[in-house]
């Protein structure tokens, strides 16, 4: 006689250990030396990215030193707040390296709003000083060669300070196009001064230096934007990074909410690639933070977005890997119940070397083959996810017969099972249908039945671990 027997079980204690499960989706904080590490990375980062903005600022301060003595004059404070306010940025962000706090920001962006004041008021001041030197050309009127020479020398910086930003500054990245509006009207100017046209040369030359003194400061203001934007961006994904390696292994925990001694959560391994691909995703995120290409809105998005996002999938990773292993302890505990069961109702023994998770890894299905040493019958209990991560468990019971074994027998034996189960206080739903005869089918194992050989099985939904050690 062949057939499966499905008996329905309560699903409430597997929801009990998605619960437990559930818990580990926090991921720990409390990881030593986690700030540290954190801090380590985050500065080595921000050094790298403040010693290419203090390179190019050497860089700039030697081609304004080619420039005339007028307009040096006037480049020289500018610099110099520049490299002040870059210097106090570095060092602001170097100390509060490892935490991302909204004061800090707000700090930050007042320092920046300071110094945005104080470079605006100095820029009027020398458009003032500009504007009284250009009434001198009436002056000049009378003396050609003096008015020549003074459109030369404006013409002449404002070449320089348009190399400076096209050889030193992103400009294409913050202002596309300007420069090269800039330059057109510093060959105007040059036709101006060609046609002897001193007055319209020299104030156009003027008014195209100094928007190319204020197109310079932009840049470098929207640079240390964004040097402060990769701060936190970097930050917030070696967060995720730190907390990820500082999570690859957790503690089993017991019934009473305290570590399991000697037992360890491996997540790598549980999580079936999920844990992994939280890394590979973290590492992608780094390298675009990284990236000088990278512009602000970018960098704030993996700050705000993709930095949450990736320390969810963590939490996930880390659920699902304590759900599947609690799980892997619940189908060897639910065998035990069975194979205990039938050794008494039946009399059959199970054989150890021939039990155990499918291909030995426990992340699969459970199977206990047993053996009536008295006619060679045998049994294998099978207990598996329906599917994978699914909240049913289906436990089967299957005969291979070398005689003919009553329905009735079969039947005694579902409902033996059946009540093991319910005192071992795995809950049995009140709607529990009776033992159904269904088809057999071969045994798919090597060594299994052959094709229209007896088998009877069990199928439950379960949801408990029992006695026994968790698995590793």
């Amino acid at each position: 006689m062949s057939g499966r027997k499905s008996i329905q079980i309560d699903e409430s204690e597997w929801y009990r250990l998605q619960r437990h499960a559930r818990q580990l989706r926090e991921v720990r904080r409390d990881i030593p030396r986690l700030f540290d590490d954190v801090r380590a990375q985050t500065r080595a980062d921000i050094d790298r990215a403040f010693s290419s903005v203090e390179a190019r600022q050497r860089r700039q301060h030697a081609a304004i030193d080619k420039l005339s003595d007028r307009t040096r004059h006037l480049e020289a404070d500018t610099t110099r707040r520049l490299r002040e306010q870059s210097d106090r940025l570095h060092q602001d962000l170097r100390e509060t390296a490892g935490r991302i706090e909204r004061d800090t920001r707000r700090r930050l962006d007042e320092q920046r709003r300071e110094a945005e004041r104080a470079l605006a008021a100095e820029r009027a001041e020398r458009r003032a000083e500009t504007a009284a030197l250009a009434q001198e050309i009436d002056a000049f009127k009378a003396d050609r060669a003096r008015a020549e020479d003074t459109v030369r020398t404006w013409l002449a910086d404002a070449r320089t300070m348009a190399d400076l930003i096209d050889g030193e500054l992103p400009h294409d990245r913050y202002d596309p196009g300007r420069l090269d509006r800039l330059r057109r009207r510093i060959a105007t100017a040059t036709e101006n001064a060609a046609e002897g046209r001193f007055d319209a040369a020299l104030a156009l030359a003027q008014e195209t230096f100094h928007e190319l003194s204020d197109l310079r400061v932009d840049i470098e203001q929207r640079e240390l934007a964004r040097c402060l934007a990769q701060k936190e961006a970097v930050e917030a994904l070696v967060q995720v990074e730190t907390l990820a390696e500082g999570n690859r292994q957790r503690p089993v925990v017991g019934p009473d909410a305290e570590p399991v001694a000697g037992y360890v959560l491996d997540v790598a391994h549980w999580s079936e690639g999920e844990y992994d691909q939280v890394l590979r995703d973290t590492a992608g995120a780094l390298t675009r933070a990284r990236d000088p290409r990278t512009d602000v809105q970018d960098l704030c998005a993996l700050r705000d977005e993709e930095a949450p996002r990736l320390e969810r999938s963590l939490g996930d990773a880390v659920e699902k890997a304590g759900m599947r292993q609690l799980t892997s302890q619940m189908r060897v505990n639910l065998a035990d119940v069975v194979a205990e069961t039938l050794a008494d109702v039946a009399f059959y023994d199970l054989m150890e070397e021939e039990s155990g998770y499918d291909e030995g890894d426990p992340r699969g299905a459970f199977r206990a083959r047993l053996r009536n040493e008295a006619n060679g019958n045998e049994i294998t209990v099978e207990i598996a996810q329906a599917d994978k991560d699914s909240d049913q468990c289906v436990i089967r019971v299957v005969s291979t017969d070398h005689d003919i074994t009553a329905e009735a027998e079969l039947r005694d034996r579902a409902d033996a099972v059946h009540r093991a189960l319910r005192e071992q206080g795995v809950p049995m739903g009140l709607d529990a249908s009776a033992p159904q005869v269904l088809p057999g089918v071969p045994d798919p194992r090597p060594g299994g039945q052959e094709p229209g050989a007896d088998r009877d099985g069990q199928e439950e939904r379960a949801g408990r671990t029992g006695p026994g050690e968790p698995a590793t």
